[in-house]
């Protein structure tokens, strides 16, 4: 892996909305990302109800399963990919000494959002997300809920002045999207451009169309 290549820790949990992180994970792996890829249980069962994707169950089988799929992407992109279980205490993520440059959790639930909130790091997920916060490293979480309660906006806050990126997936409507496919690229392109990840998927505000 050579030394400029990002590392991003991607994270899908057990809300609506993962055709925005599965999307994310291929334009990552495009853009040359080196990509550390972690799930829970409930995240299996809306893959699959969203989007007839089965995420297996062993993380080695789940890293195989998207270098097949994605074998364009990452042949295009040069980028890498390895997946973690969330109980796997020896991955790299779990330690300050070895953070990624970045952490996103898309889709994130209300669960997992409160417990990053209150500092519960009892899973390889929110671990991650800690050790983010406190190597000062980009955290983005993607919370899909509506309506927000009052205690996920004080969450949401709190989490916010610790400095993590609190990314709603809310498309705009300005480009004029004519597909769901479109909507989802462009909450992709927001999060990407958090990031700091070169990204072609929507046009910006203001440009001239050719």
């Amino acid at each position: 892996m050579p030394d400029t290549q990002k590392t991003v820790c991607l994270a899908f949990t057990g809300a609506s909305g993962m055709p925005y992180g599965v999307r994310l994970l291929e334009c990552l792996l495009e853009a040359g990302c080196h990509v550390q890829l972690i799930y829970s249980q409930v995240a299996q069962v809306v893959a699959r109800q969203e989007m007839d994707l089965e995420l297996p169950a062993r993380a080695r089988e789940a890293a195989e399963h998207f270098r097949k799929v994605y074998a364009a992407a990452l042949e295009k992109g040069g980028g890498t990919l390895e997946a973690y279980g969330r109980e796997e205490w020896f991955a790299p993520v779990a330690s300050g000494s070895n953070p990624p440059d970045a952490m996103v959790v898309c889709p994130c639930t209300m669960g997992t959002l409160a417990a990053i909130a209150q500092g519960l790091a009892d899973n390889l997920i929110t671990r991650a997300a800690d050790v983010a916060m406190k190597e000062r490293r980009t955290l983005i979480l993607v919370p899909r809920e509506t309506p927000f309660s009052a205690i996920h906006l004080e969450n949401m806050l709190r989490l916010a002045h610790a400095g993590a990126v609190i990314l709603p997936p809310n498309p705009g409507f300005y480009h004029r999207p004519q597909s769901v496919g479109e909507m989802v690229d462009f909450v992709v392109a927001r999060i990407l451009d958090h990031l700091r990840v070169p990204h072609a998927l929507i046009q910006r505000w203001g440009a001239v169309a050719e």
